[in-house]
């Protein structure tokens, strides 16, 4: 087999060198990063289903069915998911003045359903992880019919409705990845309590230390992407604020209690960024992408500095601050029974969770004047 000497100069993987100035030199395009970004997908995708497994510990198989019976904290986050967030997008988009590419971005991003990095979060939050839960799932089933009429309805100044493909298969999958393992955490919690908790206790701490790696990688995968429109980076910076504010205002005006407030803010602020990043790669050109693809990530990266700052000052609070169990509205503490630390249901108000808890206060009350 014939050797080729690569003259001086000339890169030692270079496939074709010719000319003195080495101008002819080629050197294939390193396929690098579409391998790690391949692995590092597959792999947090199994972490993530472990975590998402870890999760479902939390979950109370009785109290996630209430809530899907009688979903008024789902409606809530319906209204802020699929109502405030696409207009507020919209709004933004317009208020900036950003090229039309730009805001369709802005605009699918805000369509687009909750992620499950709020369940996480909800958990260290001392969210109410049942409602967490089957919000994030009734999202993403919804997002199925909802995000094509949102897309429609504002995008259509800027681009025609059929130009914007929605990959249906990603939202099956997540939705496999999010319900299989949380039904496997429901069992496990029934059958073996004991052993939940020690997978709870692990899952929580690697689940917080897995959002702040996608953080990161994605940082470093797509850093060729970062220079863009100070424009993107203000809205990207506003918007998981907006969405998180507007979320807690309004569960707090409809009459819900603080833990559920925080639960429902979550799953408003926190949006699928994955699914965002897939309808732009499969809806625009290589050239439209170098002017809108990073808005997903930025986005994603905004979210969780303001979550992991909420995470923080609640911890340090809870810790140092708070001196008695605060009171959940109508689940307060009663009769000495233990602090509900990180979603852990308060046994003397659980039909309060679906509007009943004034008829067990009352049988309560009958029981201490007996």
């Amino acid at each position: 087999m014939a050797t080729y000497a690569v003259p001086e100069g000339c890169d030692a993987v270079a496939t074709i060198c010719s000319g003195a100035d080495l101008e002819g030199c080629l050197v294939p395009e390193s396929d690098f990063n579409a391998v790690l970004g391949l692995v590092l997908s597959t792999v947090l995708t199994i972490m993530l289903a472990m975590i998402m497994f870890s999760m479902g510990c939390t979950v109370d198989a009785l109290k996630l069915w209430g809530h899907i019976k009688r979903p008024w904290g789902i409606f809530i986050g319906f209204l802020c998911q699929f109502g405030i967030m696409p207009f507020t997008a919209f709004a933004l988009s317009l208020a900036f003045n950003v090229l039309p590419v730009q805001a369709i971005v802005i605009v699918i991003m805000g369509c687009c359903p909750g992620g499950t990095g709020s369940n996480i979060i909800c958990y260290w939050l001392d969210g109410d992880m049942d409602l967490s839960i089957s919000m994030t799932a009734c999202s993403s089933i919804m997002a199925l019919g909802m995000m094509p009429l949102c897309l429609l309805i504002y995008t259509s100044i800027w681009t025609s409705s059929g130009s914007i493909q929605i990959p249906y298969d990603s939202i099956g999958i997540t939705l496999v990845s999010l319900l299989i393992p949380i039904a496997l955490g429901i069992y496990v919690k029934k059958r073996w309590p004991r052993f939940a908790k020690k997978i709870l206790r692990i899952g929580s701490i690697a689940g917080f230390a897995l959002i702040v790696i996608i953080a990161v990688v994605g940082g470093v995968l797509y850093q060729s992407s970062w220079t863009i429109a100070p424009s993107l980076w203000i809205i990207g910076t506003i918007y998981p604020f907006i969405g998180f504010g507007l979320g807690f205002v309004l569960a707090r005006i409809a009459g819900q209690p603080w833990h559920r407030c925080r639960t429902i803010a979550l799953e408003t602020g926190f949006q699928n960024s994955q699914l965002c990043s897939t309808i732009v790669q499969l809806s625009f050109s290589p050239a439209e992408l170098e002017i809108m693809f990073a808005f997903p990530l930025i986005y994603s990266i905004f979210q969780l500095v303001v979550a992991v700052t909420f995470v923080g000052s609640y911890q340090v609070y809870k810790k140092h601050l708070r001196r008695s169990p605060p009171e959940e509205d109508s689940e307060a503490e009663v009769g000495g029974a233990e602090k509900k630390d990180h979603a852990v249901e308060n046994s003397a108000y659980e039909c309060d969770e679906f509007g009943n808890g004034e008829e067990k206060e009352k049988d309560m009350s009958k029981n201490t004047q007996l």
